[in-house]
């Protein structure tokens, strides 16, 4: 799926979530700031049995694409992972300035999807870039101010709320990573000038499949789930003509054999009557003055989900 905004977060963060390179600053205080914003997550505990059964998930069918609606965003969460994937690629619509009033697709998988994934998955992988300390810092600026053209409009929380949930995975036994350009690509991204944010685009997804597949070829990884998290542009498993090079879903959905779910997180208040919007598949499909209180789950197409959160209260 697409979004129509990509969030690249500037360089030296990585140490916030471990794995930086050598010589890489650790701004503890702003993953610090960053996790206090979003909050501990912790899970709930289970209710008893007579409870789990009287709370089974209440599903109902709400239209094409193999839409269904749910009481929460938990039970559709619930239904996507029931294929246990060994990738769960995440795609989100970034908030947008004007929009802190409504909790971002960030936060919501930190607070609550998050947690069911402790202890099935071993990897988050988040797109975030880390610069190589040792890289031109005169490049590395450049490359910084290309990706601010694409960011100016989105809200500034958006890259604290990556922070924390990197942070929040770590806490709950998921390693946690940030995306490390080399040098080389940093030198590319300035070459190719008027283009540089399409060579941005496809970098995302070349260094998460890179970054995916070395996680998956772990000795030891059988069974554990690796979670990719950024925009809903680099996940598709089918990308739009013109757009392969900037998705990284064929190549992980033919690594796993297949086991690789794309899922994109939507906010309900985020959606717009626009181009970019309009070209989503389940669009036509979607009426937000129906099922507001509910969680509305599409699947265009095996293994491709889309989840409408329930309008914020």
């Amino acid at each position: 799926m697409r979004t129509p905004r990509t969030f690249v977060a500037a360089a030296t963060l990585l140490a916030a979530c471990g794995n930086a390179p050598a010589g890489a600053p650790a701004p503890a205080s702003a993953a610090a700031a960053s996790a206090a914003a979003v909050g501990p997550t912790s899970p709930a505990a289970a209710p008893p049995p007579a409870a789990q059964a009287a709370a089974a998930p209440a599903q109902a069918p709400c239209g094409a694409l193999g839409c269904l609606a749910f009481d929460t965003p938990a039970q559709a969460f619930s239904h996507v992972l029931q294929s246990s994937p060994r990738v769960l690629a995440v795609g989100e619509s970034h908030a947008q300035q004007g929009a802190e009033g409504v909790p971002s697709a960030t936060r919501r998988f930190t607070e609550l999807f998050l947690p069911a994934l402790a202890g099935r998955a071993s990897d988050l992988i988040v797109e975030l870039w880390a610069a190589d300390p040792r890289c031109n810092k005169a490049q590395v600026a450049r490359v910084e101010g290309e990706q601010k053209a694409v960011t100016q409009a989105q809200s500034a929380s958006n890259q604290g709320e990556f922070l924390a949930l990197g942070s929040e995975a770590k806490r709950l036994g998921v390693t946690p990573h940030l995306l490390v350009p080399s040098c080389e690509e940093y030198d590319a991204i300035v070459r190719a000038g008027p283009d540089a944010v399409t060579a941005m685009l496809e970098m995302i997804a070349r260094l998460t499949a890179a970054k995916a597949k070395a996680l998956l070829g772990r000795e030891g990884a059988a069974g554990k789930m690796v979670i990719a998290y950024g925009g809903a542009l680099h996940n598709d498993v089918a990308p739009r003509p013109g757009r392969e090079r900037w998705s990284f879903g064929p190549e992980l959905s033919a690594t796993t054999g297949g086991s690789y779910v794309e899922l994109d997180l939507i906010v309900r208040e985020f959606i717009r009557d626009s181009e970019s919007w309009r070209a989503l598949p389940w669009y036509p499909h979607f009426d937000r003055e129906e099922h507001p209180d509910k969680a509305v789950l599409f699947n265009p197409a095996p293994g491709s989900y889309v989840l409408i959160f329930p309008r914020a209260r």
